[in-house]
């Protein structure tokens, strides 16, 4: 499974991780809800389960994913700081034009 992040984003949740003194916590990156064919997503600390994955990244940051959610493949995090601060999580291989038939 992979997950890229930018630098603005590493950052953010570096900060975040010493400000939360957040011990043997990674972030964990969760589907919030399904619509159609693409996922929204979300950003907690957590401690990994054996059902999840440690999944590393190029920026010194690692994430946590359910390996069964396929949704989470690929999933892209990034944070800007202009125009205004915020955070935005994609799965451009899930996004768009995907479709699943169950």
């Amino acid at each position: 499974m992979k997950v890229k992040i930018n630098r603005n984003a590493a950052k953010s949740l570096k900060k975040m991780m010493e400000q939360e003194e957040a011990q043997g916590k990674l972030f964990r990156v969760y589907v919030t809800s399904i619509h159609g064919d693409h996922a929204h997503y979300d950003l907690r600390l957590d401690t990994p389960t054996e059902n999840d994955e440690v999944i590393k990244t190029d920026k010194e940051i690692d994430f946590i994913l359910d390996k069964n959610d396929e949704y989470l493949d690929g999933v892209w995090i990034q944070f800007f700081q202009v125009p205004k601060e915020e955070w935005l999580i994609t799965n451009p291989s899930k996004g768009g034009h995907h479709h699943h038939h169950h």
